[in-house]
């Protein structure tokens, strides 16, 4: 494999503003309701500086980016909230869990509330007020036991002109209320919000005072002040404030320190100084043991309550994950994780472990998203790169082999691309999506509110005339596609319609000229989901398309969801029979609902009517997967004797499944090699696969840190970590079940030196264990970030290189034949796309079919490999810290 290492391609990651759960923790009254406990949908939003939302899965530690709803010009997310009501019992005796609906502001005078399905707002909601900082759920009322009992939950949020403003969420709706008061001095900015009880809430100010304000008549029931700043601004501003269980209120600001408040007398017990500079964010865990405070010193620090003394508490350790401000935190407890999550304007999520903080590691989250920004057309040697509302087309000139070689007369490296064409798609939205036709003349991109084309006209000189092409689609598009063959259009509208559109085009003397039909309607499986799950929860969320691929032929058509579904459709001519079934046979097998193949469409011409997309008769055979799809690819070629495709689906949970879908069954191949026996190096790994490209049957899977290659021709091999310290023979390796979502345990031998350090006791005598104070990145962190010296003069990928033939041909001898290949000198890498793939020579057959095998050869593959490392990211100015 060749590789063009592109780290030209941009991709500005922006800046994290906010993080928030669904669920602080698990409700403990499903304890006792396991079956009813794995349906509680906990999710993660993150806000960026460019507005983008994204939502992350927890998994039980895997982390897996589900989702990003892409923001628009100039908007910004600065803060999320979560609400989820209440559970309802129907009569026949079913649990329908509470709905959860996420709201945002950005520092407007609006309040949006996202539809996660369809990836847009939902509603938007404002009043006569200035623009909001602050936003805070009202808490549910809770009965016995901590049942939550069926409760109207407002929204109260503070803004920059001192207004303390209220919004109803009843009824499904969003709508703004009243305002509740109004401080004297406009001056006066409202930054941070938090609920001590359902009716009591707590504001910090910029005027070095905090509110405590009754919403029922916007009583203000106390002002504590924090006096005024000592060499430096007179006012210290509250960034964030936090209620503990008991009541009790914690504030951190501008001058660093943490304090703790009476809940009842509102008097200020205690003032820890734990940070150099502002203090931006606090957390506290469900039962109100631990706080967590992130601040512009890049600091993270722990604090837990001071044994024998109570209403006391102590700084246990702190380190610095970050290489920017910690903005924003969060946690989570529950299903045997206990984390906290933060962010800032490194753009990075962090997760480390909240309850066994300081024995375990923590954990990077890649700054990139987990589905690739870019494509190639590969016959004409293009590059396509998308983010906000640019696209951006580059020509790699040269071969990578001709440039080792020295054929192109030593032409610098750096000459050999050049950015033939950019495209501003008009309107408020960004991108979601964007596909190159093979050939390069043909773009289809998609936004929140429309999708549009584009074609390139290449006049051999270098350079590119582009024109837009009409398009009958009149939604936006979550997912765009285009097939191999270029004759079919692909996209997803409101996250579950699957449309597709016929691409004709006439030749004229500048090239092809192109026209796209009205698109059409694909009816998806009808699935068995109780109803009462549907009406809970996210709702219809994990029916979501997350996954879209078209066979090497064009006539295969396979999209996954979320929630685990397979949905396929065959292209068939009228009368035409697949596998000894006719068209009426076929839609009478698969199911009632989707028996027609789309939608009917009353101006339909005779060359449209000649072929239609029909479920496949075999579809409802492919069972639904254990996990969220990441990759849904169809290996080049037909490799059954039946004619019959290969389906390849790798899950979150790194489960490498191989189907057959004309026959809707498991390959011989996938039942002989279950994920157990997947490398170890890619078992092991926390980062997720994030995309696959072929050479004949090798599956080069790539994810942000690393690559693996995969012999799909070949058996792999019985895995080797047996014994009493891995996992037996034929086992697949899982995360341990005592580790709290991060990065794992910490080996004694890996940690720092100095390792020990004095810490507080516990509150009821028992000490905890030593931890390091040590400023450094642990070791272990699962971070994109660093390079990796492994590799360094090619390794192994050298060598396979070397092994090719003057003729771009591998011997695929199966003695010689790698079966895996691995590693991790690549990073971070936000995609990787094929350039160039030189089929093999035909050979005359001999008539010996052993010599033949022996003598069968893999096709050159030539890549370009995107990589974005984080010292290429364009950060604002921060605070230098001591020693620096």
């Amino acid at each position: 494999m060749d590789i063009h290492r592109c780290r030209f391609v941009p991709y500005p990651a922006s800046a994290i503003n906010a993080v928030a759960f669904s669920h602080s923790s698990l409700p403990t009254t499903l304890a006792s309701k396991p079956q009813l406990l794995k349906h509680v949908q906990v999710r993660l939003a993150i806000g960026r500086a460019n507005g983008d939302i994204e939502i992350w899965n927890p998994l039980n530690g895997i982390w897996h980016q589900e989702l990003i709803i892409p923001g628009g010009n100039n908007r910004s997310v600065d803060g999320l909230v979560w609400i989820t009501d209440a559970d309802e019992e129907t009569s026949n005796g079913k649990t329908i869990l509470g709905k959860s609906r996420l709201f945002s502001i950005g520092y407007t005078s609006a309040v949006t509330e996202w539809d996660l399905e369809k990836a847009k707002p939902k509603k938007h909601a404002s009043g006569q007020h200035g623009e909001i900082w602050c936003l805070a759920a009202q808490p549910p009322v809770l009965g016995k036991n901590g049942v939550v009992l069926p409760s109207p939950r407002k929204l109260v949020a503070g803004t920059v002109d001192g207004n303390l403003v209220l919004y109803s969420t009843e009824d499904d709706d969003l709508k703004f209320v009243k305002s509740l008061i109004r401080t004297p001095s406009k001056s006066t900015k409202m930054v941070s919000i938090a609920f001590q009880t359902r009716n009591v809430v707590v504001v910090g100010c910029s005027n070095s005072t905090i509110g405590v304000y009754d919403i029922r008549n916007g009583t203000l029931l106390r002002q504590m002040s924090l006096g005024s700043g000592v060499s430096g601004p007179k006012s210290i501003i509250v960034w964030s404030v936090k209620c503990l269980p008991r009541g009790d209120i914690v504030s951190g600001d501008s001058t660093g320190h943490v304090c703790i408040w009476d809940g009842k007398t509102y008097t200020q017990a205690q003032r820890i100084q734990s940070h150099t500079q502002d203090v931006l964010c606090l957390t506290v865990n469900a039962d109100g043991s631990q706080i967590v405070s992130g601040g512009m010193d890049r600091r993270t620090v722990l604090y837990e309550p001071r044994a024998g003394h109570a209403g006391r508490w102590s700084k246990v350790f702190h380190r610095r994950y970050h290489a920017h401000d910690v903005k924003a935190m969060a946690s989570f407890e529950g299903k045997g994780m206990s984390v906290v999550v933060s962010g800032g304007p490194d753009t990075s999520p962090v997760v480390y472990p909240f309850r066994t903080a300081g024995k375990e590691y923590h954990r990077v989250l890649s700054h990139l998203p987990q589905q690739t920004s870019v494509q190639s057309a590969p016959k004409a040697r293009l590059l396509l790169s998308w983010w906000g509302n640019e696209i951006r087309i580059w020509h790699l000139l040269h071969p990578a082999r001709k440039l080792l070689d020295g054929e192109t007369n030593g032409t610098d490296i750096r000459k050999n691309r050049k950015l033939i064409a950019q495209i501003q798609v008009q309107g408020e939205s960004n991108i979601t999506s964007a596909a190159v036709s093979a050939d390069g003349t043909l773009i289809l991109a998609s936004t929140a509110t429309e999708v549009k084309a584009f074609q390139l006209h290449h006049n051999g000189k270098g350079a590119v005339h582009i024109k837009k092409v009409d398009i009958g689609a009149s939604h936006g598009a979550t997912k765009v596609e285009l097939s191999p063959d270029n004759r079919w259009a692909f996209w997803v509208e409101e996250g579950t319609k699957v449309m597709v559109a016929r691409i004709t085009s006439t030749e004229s003397e500048t090239g092809p000229v192109y026209t796209i039909s009205r698109p059409r309607k694909l009816r998806r499986i009808r699935r068995d989901v109780p109803k009462h799950l549907l009406l809970g929860g996210l709702g219809s969320y994990d029916r979501k398309v997350s996954q879209v691929a078209f066979s090497p032929d064009s006539r295969m058509l396979s999209v996954a969801d979320l929630a685990g579904y397979i949905d396929t459709w065959v292209l068939r001519a009228p009368g035409e029979q697949q596998n000894g079934t006719s068209n009426a046979a076929s839609d009478d097998s698969s199911d009632a609902s989707s028996s027609d193949s789309s939608d009917d469409s009353s101006d339909d011409s005779s060359e449209e009517a000649s072929e239609r997309w029909y479920p496949n008769p075999k579809g409802k055979l492919l069972p639904k997967l254990d996990a969220a799809p990441v990759v849904l690819t169809f290996s080049p070629g037909h490799h059954q004797d039946d004619g019959d495709y290969t389906l390849v689906v790798i899950t979150a949970t790194k489960d490498l499944l191989v189907f057959n879908p004309i026959r809707g069954a498991l390959s011989d191949w996938s039942r002989r090699n279950p994920s157990s026996k997947l490398p170890e190096q890619l078992r092991i790994t926390r980062d997720l696969i994030k995309g696959v490209v072929w050479q004949g049957p090798r599956a080069w899977v790539y994810g942000p840190s690393f690559i693996t290659m995969l012999d799909l021709s070949q058996d792999l091999p019985e895995p080797s970590d047996t014994g009493k310290d891995g996992p037996k023979k034929g086992t697949k390796r899982k995360r341990n079940g005592n580790d709290a979502g991060a990065g794992g345990k910490i080996n004694k031998e890996h940690s720092f030196v100095p390792q020990q350090i004095k810490v507080a006791a516990g509150p009821e005598g028992g000490e905890y264990m030593d931890v390091d104070m040590d400023d450094q990145k642990s070791v272990g962190a699962s971070s994109a970030y660093e390079d990796d010296d492994d590799d360094t003069d090619g390794g192994e990928l050298q060598r396979l290189r070397d092994d090719q033939a003057t003729n771009g041909e591998v011997s695929a001898k199966d003695s010689a034949k790698p079966k895996t290949w691995n590693t991790y000198q690549f990073r971070p890498i936000l995609g990787i796309v094929p350039l160039s793939s030189k089929p093999p020579k035909e050979k005359k057959k001999s008539g010996d079919a052993k010599k033949e095998a022996a003598e069968d050869v893999l096709p050159l593959l030539e890549v370009a490999l995107v990589e974005r490392p984080t010292w290429d990211l364009e950060l604002p100015d921060r605070y230098l810290a001591d020693g620096e």
